[in-house]
């Protein structure tokens, strides 16, 4: 389910106390809301891009459809950049402002899916509809993904800046994987679109469905495939499977420099 049991941490910390105390100074500061604003514009700006790679695709009616949707995403983006505080001040605000954009953003992909295939928005556990329980599953692997590259860039995975700390609540690790969400939702709503998938890829459990083995299969060997392909990111042709690397050493490296 993505859920691991323990981390190897090299005992030789080295950078990383540093990088853990500038984390967690900047955490509360008008500068700590400064990269969780980036986080949250990367992650709607993600949502807006394959919305438009969707539209090229369609009709003209439904092309028309996500142009308004597309259109009520950026006034949410220009609402997020106008906001000046801190992660603490603004954490609700923001998080509403995120789960609007959502909203809007999996309501566009309910109406781009096949007819055959339900799906009213998000659910979790248990997952309403087969789309979702794609979706869930995907995001457990990506969750285990984001926790393990934190680690290797000597960040702390439970010192949050939108999400607030609590007690075993990997706050960061839900920070980030907002950027990177799309690295499921992509080959997730592929395999819906090619019709690849069926009844037989879930069980039904009490209150709705979740992946079996058969599915399980299906979507760790669509993902896999998927992050192995490489894109274009901040400048640089990067396969998926290393961009979350990479993102994480340049937050670390952020800090750093601001430090010196």
């Amino acid at each position: 389910m993505g859920q691991p049991y323990g981390r190897v941490w090299s005992s030789k910390l080295g950078s990383t106390v540093l990088i853990r105390r500038r984390q967690l100074d900047v955490s509360r500061t008008e500068d700590g809301w400064e990269l969780a604003r980036e986080w949250v514009q990367e992650k709607i700006q993600n949502q807006v891009d394959f919305l438009q790679e969707l539209g090229r695709r369609r009709n003209e009616k439904k092309e028309e459809m996500i142009i308004e949707q597309v259109s009520r995403m950026a006034e949410i983006q220009k609402q997020i950049d106008s906001l000046i505080g801190s992660p603490d001040e603004l954490r609700g605000t923001v998080m509403g402002f995120e789960g609007s954009a959502g909203r809007i953003y999996f309501q566009t992909l309910g109406q781009l899916l096949p007819e055959r295939y339900e799906f009213g928005g998000r659910s979790r556990n248990p997952a309403a509809d087969r789309f979702n329980a794609f979706l869930n599953y995907g995001y457990g692997v990506m969750y285990s993904k984001v926790e393990a590259a934190c680690v290797i860039a000597g960040l702390d995975p439970y010192i949050g800046f939108i999400h607030a700390d609590n007690y075993n609540k990997v706050s960061l690790v839900f920070d980030l994987i907002e950027m990177f969400r799309i690295f499921v939702e992509e080959p997730v709503f592929y395999l819906f679109s090619k019709r690849r998938v069926s009844s037989e890829h879930v069980d039904e459990v009490k209150g709705g469905v979740r992946l079996n083995e058969t599915g399980r299969a299906l979507l760790i060997e669509t993902f896999n495939n998927h992050m192995e392909e490489s894109q274009r990111y901040l400048g640089r042709n990067i396969q998926r499977k290393n961009i979350i690397q990479f993102r994480c050493h340049r937050i670390a490296n952020s800090l750093i420099e601001e430090e010196g």
